[in-house]
């Protein structure tokens, strides 16, 4: 296996465990990069971009990353909020009038970036056609009744939460999400990272294969009258990843599209205090609030305990993380995961395009972080 790219000798550990990914745990193409103190210290790629492996996966490869794509919604909002142009704790109908009704009244902010605001799926359900339509979306949403009182529990909002914040972000700015998120975080950072991918850079984009274990998302045992079952069955999400529709769309929670050097690029300042790469992005206090816990218990989704903060989650024995307890984090199904580690003043991230049959993270991206966790902390 032929890795590409430069590791920091210090993490000279991390190296090995990524060529171990492809070499005992299946993968087909991947990419793993980390930042310490602001600068790249890791940034691996290898494989190929295709299931017939006749693309080699390159420095520009570019791929689906699932959930991953959600912390691209949680920078945006703690971005607003330090601009002062977004209230974390206002109800939502400050920005979006139509969504105060059946219930819903009372939803704050924050409600949707912890998973809380009782609206994780669609009802009615919604095509894959319809997942397209922003419009239909948030209308969908906005007249639901929710599943919860607002507030009360975590349920993980899988398709759901980009919609949410996407459109208070549109409501605030005056743009779609995926537009406001390019011109006011990826450019500025350089970080090749889209929501929303032009047509141009599709010959760069690799192919999504799905596990043998499951070509879903969802696991096909799940109860369809159970929340969870719910959930995944109320978005049209079959056999749509690899597809031009897809791509295009913007889908927030679930459709952003880079690798592992553009993920940690996006997100590094919320490490360093609000800079990096010569760029400040957010103050200090306005990176602290990630930190801010929002709910504590076990999902009613994902059916174990999850803390949330602002959108990240908080590392625990299940999802072990980070040694930190500010080592944020959130992974996408399939295996991609992003770290955000203020303690350590760290970032990193693992994105690849062979599934695994996991809704957040598996163990590729975990061996990872565990290889650059002990070589970090080794004096």
């Amino acid at each position: 296996m032929e890795i590409h790219g430069f590791c920091d000798e210090r993490f000279a550990p991390v190296q090995d465990a990524f060529e171990a990914n492809f070499t005992e745990r299946n993968d087909v193409g991947a990419s793993f990069a980390a930042t310490l103190d602001g600068e790249y210290v890791v940034d691996l790629w290898a494989g190929h971009a295709d299931a017939a492996r006749t693309r080699p996966w390159t420095e520009d490869t570019i791929v689906n990353v699932y959930s991953t794509t959600k912390t691209m919604t949680f920078i945006t909002a703690l971005l607003l909020a330090d601009q002062g142009r977004l209230d974390l704790n206002a109800p939502v109908t400050e920005y979006w009038p139509e969504y105060g009704q059946n219930g819903k009244e009372k939803t704050l902010v924050r409600h949707f970036l912890s998973h809380s605001a009782g609206v994780p799926g669609f009802v009615p359900k919604i095509s894959s056609a319809e997942l397209y339509d922003w419009d239909a979306c948030t209308a969908n949403l906005a007249a639901q009744e929710p599943w919860w009182e607002p507030g009360s529990q975590s349920g993980y909002h899988a398709v759901t939460q980009g919609y949410l914040i996407g459109e208070l972000v549109r409501r605030i700015t005056g743009r779609s999400f995926g537009t406001f998120f390019r011109e006011a975080v990826a450019e500025p950072l350089g970080a090749d990272f889209h929501v929303g991918v032009d047509p141009s850079d599709f010959s760069r984009v690799a192919e999504m294969i799905p596990s043998a274990a499951s070509g879903e998302i969802a696991p096909p045992t799940m109860d369809p009258n159970s929340i969870p079952g719910r959930v995944f069955a109320s978005a049209g999400l079959e056999n749509t990843v690899n597809t031009p529709g897809w791509r295009q769309a913007e889908i927030p929670a679930v459709n952003g599209h880079g690798n592992a050097r553009s993920v940690v690029r996006a997100q590094t300042a919320l490490a360093n205090g609000g800079s990096a790469f010569g760029v400040t992005l957010l103050s200090e206090a306005g990176c602290r609030r990630m930190l801010e816990e929002q709910i504590d218990g076990t999902d009613a989704v994902l059916m174990m305990p999850i803390r949330f903060g602002m959108g990240y989650a908080f590392p625990n024995a299940l999802m072990p993380m980070s040694p930190s307890q500010s080592g944020m984090f959130w992974g996408g199904a399939g295996g991609s995961t992003i770290v955000v580690d203020q303690e350590h003043r760290a970032c990193l991230s693992y994105v690849m395009n062979q599934m695994a049959p996991a809704i957040v993270g598996d163990s590729r991206g975990g061996s990872l972080g565990k290889a650059f966790y002990d070589a970090l902390l080794t004096k």
